[in-house]
């Protein structure tokens, strides 16, 4: 997401470094690209045009601060004004005085609503809040069954009265069997309609009449660019809405949509759907997705992606084998498939600053070589797993695994070779720096390199993909000088 709107940001930058202030002058060919940036975003043009304006009345008026070239001091105005326009903090869901807390969801047809009303029931489950899904779409065929599905697969009962039943009357019930349940938060999923059909407008406003939600969030489509924005601003002027939910962000290089809803329509983005898992639903921080869009990274994110997979027993007893050098291939495992839950590599990898100008291939290079390295440690018996040392010292087992993995013995090497190497630089890191760089996860390889994957990703270095620095390579001792010395 935002590749696109973030590479032509890049070359704006460009235009002004090396200048000794910001001028009139100097600015015009970078605010012109970031205009014309914007634009093949697809953001609205009125915002775009607002955007430029601020940007450019702000940086004129910048004193140049010590210490910061203007070029930085541009990209830091040109982030407060990002964070402006989509709406300066997160805005988090309305809760109920009294339970259950209703939300309503709303949408057109094929944006994605009855997958995110599971996703949002899921991550409420998250947060300790007890939830129940209503299933109202009684048009689309097998569209309850589907909200059925979601909900066994995700722990959260459904209520549902087939699809004879009136879905203002459903709506009712649910609400009614969400109080008999004692359950925090009603979600109710309604049928996909487009904003010029009355009849399903006029059924959805008496939907919301009927639950009076305390939330009611429209499901918009990423991919849509800024008609997104405007079916936003149709769907709150007609029925009345309290935020957006916007999906598919992941697919759209561009991500214009998600910098022009909040001020076309005047409604907050709540959550942004990032993957087709039912997992992928992340609240929206518009600070964050500022510094995503600027390849400033999103560690928060990727903190709180590593809170939701982490156990901290499981933690301390992983610090504990790295100080005392015993980390083994069923630790690197384990830290692995953790990394797999957190989401893609390239998409864990991109919340990390300086990640975020790494290509897809070099991605793809590094999703291969895991894969290669997993199959190699699969080919291993009980005992080479949790001892490397019998590898590194028989190459009788090292051509056994080879053969078995389908490789060849000189990658088996390599890989117990780096698997050593890395090792030994965790427990050193580990001596001195508590926690490895990301707290509580003791990843493998938190210092190094991979190769492949743009010259080396600092920060990432894994076991069978090469790029480790050499260890305890030792300075020359000074020669001393001849002569007098230093009278």
């Amino acid at each position: 997401m935002f590749d696109a709107l973030a590479d032509r940001l890049d070359d704006a930058w460009k235009k002004i470094r090396g200048q000794d202030k910001i001028s009139k002058s100097n600015i015009q060919d970078t605010l012109n690209e970031v205009r014309r940036a914007l634009l093949s975003a697809d953001v609205n043009l009125q915002v775009v045009k607002a955007f430029v304006a601020d940007v450019e009345k702000k940086a004129l008026g910048e004193g140049v601060i010590s210490g910061v070239n203007p070029g930085q001091q541009f990209i830091k105005i040109v982030y407060d004004e990002l964070v402006k326009v989509m709406g300066d903090s997160n805005v988090p869901l309305a809760q109920a005085d009294k339970p259950p807390t209703v939300i309503l969801m709303a949408g057109l047809q094929g944006t994605g609503k009855t997958t995110a009303t599971a996703k949002l029931a899921l991550y409420l489950r998250k947060q300790e809040r007890s939830c129940l899904m209503v299933g109202t779409d009684v048009y689309r065929p097998a569209a309850i069954d589907q909200l059925l599905t979601l909900g066994k697969q995700i722990d959260v009962p459904v209520f549902e009265m087939g699809t004879d039943a009136d879905p203002v009357e459903i709506a009712r019930q649910g609400i009614e069997k969400g109080k008999e349940l004692g359950v925090d938060t009603v979600i109710v999923d309604t049928a996909g309609r487009l904003q010029i059909d009355s009849d399903m407008m006029g059924e959805l406003a008496r939907i919301k009449d009927t639950i009076k939600p305390d939330d009611t969030l429209l499901v918009v489509d990423a991919m849509t660019g800024q008609e997104a924005a405007n079916l936003t601003y149709t769907f709150h002027d007609q029925i009345g809405i309290t935020g957006a939910i916007l999906t598919k962000l992941d697919g759209d290089s561009r991500g214009g949509a998600a910098l022009s809803v909040r001020q076309v329509s005047g409604q907050p983005i709540k959550f942004v759907g990032v993957g087709e898992k039912v997992e992928a639903l992340e609240p929206f921080y518009p600070d964050r997705l500022a510094s995503r869009i600027l390849n400033m990274g999103d560690i928060l994110t990727l903190v709180e992606k590593a809170q939701e997979e982490i156990d901290l027993a499981d933690v301390e007893k992983m610090q504990s084998k790295i100080m005392e050098a015993k980390f083994d291939f069923n630790d690197f495992i384990k830290q692995m498939r953790l990394l797999k839950n957190m989401g893609s590599l390239g998409g864990v990898l991109k919340l990390i600053p300086g990640m975020g100008k790494i290509s897809g291939a070099d991605l793809a290079k590094g999703e291969t070589q895991l894969k290669r390295t997993e199959s190699m440690i699969s080919s291993m018996t009980k005992a080479e797993k949790a001892d490397p040392d019998l590898l590194a010292q028989s190459p009788s087992r090292r051509r056994r695994v080879a053969k078995g993995s389908g490789f060849n013995e000189k990658d088996v090497s390599k890989l117990v070779q780096d698997f050593t190497k890395m090792r030994s630089m965790m427990q050193n890191m580990g001596r001195g720096m508590p926690g490895m760089g990301m707290p509580g996860m003791g990843m493998p390889g938190m210092g190094g390199g991979m190769p492949g994957m743009g010259g080396g990703m600092p920060g990432m270095g894994m076991p069978g993909m090469g790029g480790y620095p050499e260890q305890g390579r030792r300075k020359k001792p000074k020669k001393k000088k001849k002569g007098f010395g230093s009278l």
